[in-house]
């Protein structure tokens, strides 16, 4: 496990479905949730393939922080099938200050174990990281 400037603990398990969900296209996004007893990073949700955006706006609780990939499939202007891998950092208002606080301390270098990340995203709120948000940041 690699440890977090922030003593958080990387679970191995975050770094391989992350490689799996970039190379072989196994999970559609993957959901990471910080065991603050263990101090460390797990994988609390694994999407399939086949499920979608709404899917994985479920999956994050509405008053609990999680960080989140998502592999976004669009078409670019020319009509050419594209992909880009979102990192999402879900703080909502209404999650603990201590929580915020931890997972903001933690982001950067967790992002930094998950090799591959395109776009990033911070949102506190559904708003801020819609459909329309992923397609303009795609690009």
């Amino acid at each position: 496990m690699a440890n977090a400037a922030s003593g958080m603990a990387v679970h191995d398990e975050c770094k391989l479905k992350f490689l799996e969900l970039k190379t072989k296209r196994t999970h559609r996004f993957i959901v990471f949730k910080i065991e603050e007893k263990q101090k460390q990073v797990i994988v609390e949700k694994l999407g399939e393939p086949s499920e979608g955006y709404e899917d994985f706006t479920k999956c994050l609780p509405a008053d609990e922080c999680r960080y989140a990939v998502y592999d976004f499939d669009f078409l670019t202007a020319e009509n050419v099938p594209k992909s880009r891998i979102f990192f999402i950092a879900w703080s909502p208002d209404t999650s603990r200050i201590r929580s915020k606080m931890i997972y903001a301390s933690s982001k950067d270098r967790f992002k930094r174990e998950l090799d591959g990340i395109q776009v990033e995203l911070q949102a506190t709120d559904p708003t801020e990281m819609g459909l329309d948000v992923f397609k303009s940041r795609a690009n």
